[in-house]
């Protein structure tokens, strides 16, 4: 078998790793669309260095843009397989691939003569394609393969993915932890024991560092709101992933509302039609919650919603929200405040002293939200330059990736001398060197960190790259 990756390799964007068997089968594991990272995101998300048409069937993890935005353009490209996910991380795509399309058409209508990366009909064919699987439960995918989806805890219906492939006599038991979520979890289960590996492919966003304990959250929460709306009479805006990010930030929002600790005439807004839809998806699936959040519902059965806050779908009232004066909270999409109507908020707010900004979690050091966390003092907006005033603020708390002692946690599931190698994907490189350092001390040995489309031969007891993969 041979292992080649497309992308994730030394970034954290653009999730996509092929297995290419000795039968000639190829599955891909992810199929992510490339965010950030400049002038050179278009070649990356317009070619795959591979035949689309070539791919059996593709494995996905979860549901997020960057591990299955470019699902729909590998259908319009020629993939006829199947795609396997769990049952949320199907409705979840369903929602965000349209959003995508939506999104690209509009770009498309600004910049004439720009090659959309694939439209709604490629979403709705792509769709087609889906086949969803529990979590737990062994599927026999074809005579060489087994799939088993275990709970990684990121999002909802996240999953790490568990293979067994049959190569003549030998079997391979290989898994992929998709984005692995944190233990110390509000809403969502944590991540699951992963089932022995021989060959490991592990995210390393946060590898080398440890989140803030959850403990003081929502006072640490209520204290920005309180300074920046109450204080400073300012808005504070916070930029979220409208699947995750946003209904935990919600469903603090809503404990300090539930309990008097927010002022009642302070207007939350959740600015993104994307976001509203998804809240709408994880309160009809609480069979995926944890048990803290099944007690809190018991007492409060809308952990989304309190009276201070206002689901905003339509252009006209985002408009209406953005000329308003005086204090607010506004959540709105997108995280790294590449593109979504957080942009429109920041125009307006960036240079004002009175407001503050509100990072919840990772950024692409090139993206908008990377140059604020690293003290732009300028930044151009909508080809406007903006002057940065406003107060830039980090809570890592939200994030729903695992941190240094997540997944050291994860990978203690498994018995380390039956591993033969392990390679870290989804991640900077200097933070994955670090990681790198602190496995072998750990006693950890084969630790790879693959660059953008290098392949490595997995035979017998033996891994070896083979260079530069070829499509």
């Amino acid at each position: 078998m041979v292992l080649s990756f497309y992308g994730a390799a030394q970034t954290v964007t653009g999730s996509k790793h092929l297995l290419s068997l000795e039968s000639g089968k190829r599955i891909l594991l992810d199929c992510g669309m490339f965010q950030g990272m400049g002038e050179k995101v278009k070649d990356l998300n317009h070619n795959f260095g591979f035949e689309a048409e070539s791919i059996d069937y593709v494995i996905l993890s979860h549901a997020h843009i960057d591990h299955s935005g470019l699902l729909p353009r590998l259908v319009k490209l020629g993939f006829g397989g199947n795609i396997y996910c769990t049952p949320p991380t199907r409705e979840l795509c369903e929602l965000l691939l349209m959003d995508s399309a939506g999104l690209q058409s509009n770009e498309n209508d600004a910049d004439i003569g720009k090659e959309a990366l694939y439209d709604k009909e490629d979403v709705g064919r792509c769709l087609e394609r889906f086949v969803t699987l529990a979590y737990n439960e062994a599927y026999p995918i074809d005579d060489e393969v087994e799939l088993l989806f275990t709970d990684a805890g990121h999002i909802l219906g996240s999953a790490c993915v568990n293979l067994r492939i049959r190569e003549g006599e030998d079997t391979l038991r290989l898994c992929f932890t998709g984005d692995v979520g944190r233990y110390e979890n509000r809403i969502l289960r944590a991540p699951q024991p992963l089932p022995q590996a021989d060959v490991l492919i592990c995210e390393s966003t946060y590898a080398s560092k440890v989140h803030a304990k959850l403990e003081n959250t929502e006072e640490r929460l209520r204290d920005i709101v309180l300074n920046t709306c109450v204080e400073k009479g300012g808005k504070l805006f916070i930029p979220a992933f409208s699947i995750g990010r946003t209904q935990e930030l919600v469903y603090s929002l809503n404990i300090l509302a539930e309990e008097g600790r927010l002022p009642e005439d302070l207007l939350v807004f959740v600015d993104s039609p994307l976001s509203v839809y998804a809240t709408d998806i994880m309160r009809s699936h609480p069979e995926y919650f944890n048990e803290a959040m099944l007690d809190y519902i018991r007492t409060d059965p809308d952990p989304f919603g309190f009276p201070q806050l206002h689901f905003i779908t339509e252009t006209e009232d985002s408009k209406l929200i953005n000329a308003m004066e005086g204090p607010c909270v506004i959540i709105s999409a997108s995280g790294m405040m590449e593109g979504g109507r957080i942009r429109h908020h920041l125009k307006k707010g960036l240079s004002d002293a009175r407001n503050t900004i509100l990072i919840t979690g990772y950024c692409e050091p090139s993206t908008l939200g990377g140059r604020l966390l690293k003290g732009a003092p300028k930044v151009s907006l909508f080809d406007q330059e903006l002057e940065v005033k406003a107060e830039v603020v980090l809570m890592n708390e939200y994030s729903a990736h695992g941190d240094y002692s997540d997944i050291m946690r994860l990978l203690l599931s498994q018995n380390k001398e039956e591993i033969r190698h392990l390679f870290l994907v989804h991640g900077v490189k200097e933070n994955m060197l670090k990681f790198k350092e602190d496995l072998e001390a750990a006693g950890y040995s084969g630790i790879e960190l693959p660059d953008f489309r290098l392949s490595y031969e997995i035979k017998g007891q033996a891994v070896a790259g083979t260079g530069r993969a070829k499509a």
